[in-house]
């Protein structure tokens, strides 16, 4: 495991940021400590359909979760002035205030592999995904928590997201969502 602090400057985007560093390292890894404020959070909350963003002066709390190339997974908390403490995934559009302060850790070359490449055998799932769809992100989450290997794919006709398993087409998000419920996606799980 290799450490590496981070300085984030005054009006940076703080998920872009990390797929960034992420990208250029072009390796996994996770976010150690956090110091810093936020001027806008943008935040998804369970069961809403588009990003909350809050704006002021916003104190960071934690910020946890995991880095790769292929992108982030991270989650978010931070207090408004009243003290009040909000939180949930990270999202595009969460720009730095003043300055922010992290320790991210890289796994050695080769202790990580993305998913695609570490699952044993062909990867059954695929998925078409659309840039900034609320929806596509909720896949992403979703696979990426179950540890369930996925492949980007080109999409067909209709709305996105899109995705197969095994080849057969099962629908978008919501389809995804029932079979996670049902337990049907536990045989897909890496590790």
């Amino acid at each position: 495991m290799r450490a590496l602090p981070i300085h984030l400057d005054a009006g940076s985007d703080l998920r872009a940021s990390l797929e960034k560093l992420a990208a250029l390292e072009g390796a996994s890894g996770f976010v150690l400590s956090v110091v810093g404020n936020l001027s806008q959070a943008a935040f998804a909350c369970p069961g809403q359909d588009e990003p909350t963003v809050l704006r002021g002066e916003l104190e960071i709390i934690t910020l946890q979760g995991t880095l790769s190339p292929q992108g982030v997974h991270l989650h978010l908390s931070f207090s408004d002035p009243g003290c009040q403490v909000w939180g949930g995934h990270l999202e595009h559009g969460s720009q730095v205030l003043k300055g922010a302060d992290l320790l991210v850790a890289f796994l050695e070359q080769g202790s990580a592999q993305p998913q695609a490449a570490a699952a044993d055998g062909p990867v059954r799932v695929q998925v078409a995904l659309a840039e900034g769809c609320a929806w596509s992100r909720r896949v992403e989450r979703l696979l990426q928590g179950l540890s369930i290997p996925y492949a980007l794919i080109a999409p067909g006709p209709g709305t996105l997201p899109q995705i197969q398993i095994d080849g057969h087409w099962i629908g978008g998000y919501a389809e995804l969502a029932a079979l996670h419920t049902q337990g049907s996606l536990q045989a897909l799980r890496h590790g």
